[in-house]
């Protein structure tokens, strides 16, 4: 026990003195927990070749003036590791579990590199903690289940890394949580269900392999993005509570049913249905000023809405319309209107009104190709578009040629 007790006292004495090299008033030395956690940080990583982040790092100096750590009074607040300029090389190594030891942290960031291993459990302990991102490195391991300690995150982004394992529902329980960034990762199950009350505004789990339906999301959300995992069931009952979106992709998944009228009147930059098994009409209830539309690669049938003429891109190829190309679209075209790409090949369709010596301004794009119709007009169509111009007859019960 003695021996014990002097080696700590001998451990602090050495920590003291090299906290009291720094130029500030003793009332402002870093405090000795948070000083040994920074150490352990320091040894747990390195700098990328071209990085110089952690020349800054020099212990017998006032740790509150290096490069990412910010103090307020004797404590770490804040924490950003590695040099954050765009395109500046990163850090390699490990997060060690003394970051947990950081009690006062409020945010942690650190920049893309090759940083690998776990995320530290241990952060369940900064108790303080608003922001964590640590996108863009070689993380694995599963999300902390105690992360639900953090009653005052804001922002958890883990996105591009290799996360595996499933969402913790508690995750999705954090009170304070606006933004949950978890994109391009391994993670597997389903998407959590969250509770009403929830503040989530920004919600991104897109390249991942999830599973099961869409369940109910927070009525406040604006951003949400599931597109390219193993989803399934409808989402008629999902999206019309969600007034606020102004950005939703759900493409490349194995979604089915309706798409119901009120989507399009939501006041979203982008709507990306594409490649799913969607099915029914399209039927806006009124004129559709959304810039991006893409509902290609599924299974909508019926007549084309004249209201989808205020999209500024429309990609509906690759489904079952059919029936004449609506007039006005055609006019929003030609007339160098809003509409600049209009994408309807591969589909049932039977006329177009357009003179076959219109010439489409340079800056629009049209394809018409594989319909049950011969294109009126040459256009240039995206090469996955292939040859055919012209469905065959049979295919085409309303046409004969």
């Amino acid at each position: 026990m003695a021996v014990t007790a002097r080696l700590g006292a001998v451990v602090a004495c050495v920590v003291l003195a090299a906290v009291a090299v720094a130029p500030r008033p003793a009332a402002g030395i870093l405090d000795p927990v948070d000083f040994l956690a920074l150490q352990a940080v320091r040894r747990s990583l390195d700098d990328m070749p071209g990085s110089a982040f952690f020349d800054g790092w020099d212990f017998t100096a006032d740790p509150c003036g290096f490069p990412g750590v910010f103090c307020d009074g004797d404590r770490v607040a804040g924490l950003a590791l590695g040099d954050p300029r765009a395109g500046s090389p990163g850090l390699t190594g490990r997060l060690d579990a003394a970051l947990g030891r950081l009690s006062a942290l409020t945010e942690l960031s650190l920049v893309p590199g090759r940083v690998e291993g776990e995320l530290p459990a241990s952060l369940a302990s900064c108790s303080n903690l608003r922001f964590l991102a640590v996108s863009k490195n070689l993380l694995s391991g599963q999300i902390p289940d105690g992360l639900s300690a953090l009653s005052n995150l804001r922002t958890l982004d883990v996105s591009f890394n290799q996360i595996s394992g499933a969402i913790p529902p508690s995750v999705a329980a954090l009170p304070s949580i606006t933004n949950l960034i978890l994109c391009h990762n391994q993670l597997t199950g389903g998407v959590p269900s969250f509770p009403d009350s929830s503040p989530l505004l920004r919600l991104d789990l897109k390249h991942n392999a999830l599973s099961g339906g869409v369940p109910a999301l927070p009525a406040g959300l604006q951003y949400l993005s599931l597109s390219a995992n193993k989803l399934s069931g409808t989402v008629d009952q999902v999206l019309p509570r969600l007034a606020r979106l102004n950005f939703l992709d759900l493409s490349v998944n194995q979604l089915e049913g309706p798409i119901p009228a009120s989507v399009f009147a939501l006041p979203l930059s982008v709507l990306q249905l594409q490649r799913n098994f969607f099915a029914g009409p399209v039927q806006p209830s009124g004129d559709v000023t959304i810039p991006v539309v893409d509902l290609s690669y599924n299974r909508f049938w019926g007549q084309l809405s004249p209201l989808l003429a205020g999209v500024g891109q429309l990609y509906l190829n690759n489904n079952r319309f059919s029936g004449e190309v609506p007039a006005r679209l055609v006019q929003e075209l030609v007339g160098s209107g809003g509409l600049q790409v209009l994408y309807l090949q591969h589909n049932f369709l039977t006329g177009i009104e357009i003179s076959p010596s219109s010439s489409l301004p340079s800056t629009v794009s049209l394809c018409l190709m594989y319909n049950c119709m011969v294109p009126p007009v040459y256009a240039p169509c995206p090469i996955k578009a292939r040859s055919q111009n012209t469905r065959p007859a049979d295919q085409c019960p309303e046409w004969r040629g």
